[in-house]
């Protein structure tokens, strides 16, 4: 595992977008696994900014989401389409027969989650995972105690997900169920860059780097990848008792 911390999000996001645009640029036909939330917004600037540069072209590759509320319609101001239409996809040059997400919308949820792990086998598995971490450890959508055999699944979001997701939802809180790509799927990914930020990330960021091993902190069997980054700020990295340069 390595560890870089940056003075700000912005340089979390700089570099998040380098790894993506460098990963790209290696392999044009590359596969990414990308998330949504206020954490990737930096990065997904960025990368728009390459693009718009002339030094990103995303035409050839293939993107998957990691996850999306289940039950909300597409166009809902809070779902991950939207989400990803608005801060990515309608200012650069990906392919829409490229990029997906899960159906939120589907009458067979299971059914649905065993065509999108297929779906993204099928391609190859992702070459490149970007990850947030949510103040309880969780990695997409997989809560607390979710195991570390877990693929693409429907999976009940804590009270403090929802809470924290709550803004754009009439109910003042998200939805209690999300269609999420699951913890061995995100572990085959060949390369995963978490990124975190803020002083409320603190504390999960100290529980997946130095605390133990373990379900009830889904991000700290990040560790046990390969070839895993973890990207933060310096509030993001302040309860780690290790020195960070």
């Amino acid at each position: 595992m390595e560890l870089h911390v940056h003075d700000s999000h912005e340089g979390v996001s700089r570099t998040a977008a380098e790894t993506v645009s460098d990963t790209v640029s290696e392999n044009p036909g590359a596969n990414l696994l990308l998330p949504t939330g206020s954490t990737p917004r930096g990065m997904y600037r960025e990368l728009v900014r390459l693009y718009r540069e002339g030094g990103l072209s995303l035409s050839d590759t293939t993107i998957f989401n990691l996850d999306e509320y289940l039950g909300i319609p597409r166009d809902h101001p809070e779902s991950y389409r939207r989400y990803m239409q608005e801060n990515l996809y309608r200012h650069v040059d990906a392919d829409p027969a490229r990029t997906h997400i899960p159906d939120a919308e589907t009458p067979a949820p299971e059914e649905e989650c065993l065509r999108y792990d297929a779906a993204i086998k099928e391609t190859g598995g992702a070459d490149l995972c970007v990850l947030g971490i949510g103040r309880n450890g969780h990695i997409g959508f997989n809560e607390p105690g979710s195991p570390f055999s877990s693929r693409t699944r429907v999976m009940g979001l804590a009270e403090s997900t929802r809470r924290a997701n709550a803004e754009g939802f009439d109910a003042g809180a998200a939805p209690e169920q999300a269609i999420t790509v699951g913890m061995q799927t995100i572990f085959e990914s060949r390369k995963v860059l978490l990124l975190a930020s803020g002083p409320e990330k603190a504390e999960a960021v100290a529980a997946a780097v130095e605390g133990e091993v373990s379900p009830q902190t889904p991000a700290s069997m990040l560790r046990e990848h390969p070839d895993v980054t973890f990207l933060l700020d310096r509030e993001a990295a302040s309860a780690l008792r290790r020195e960070v340069a």
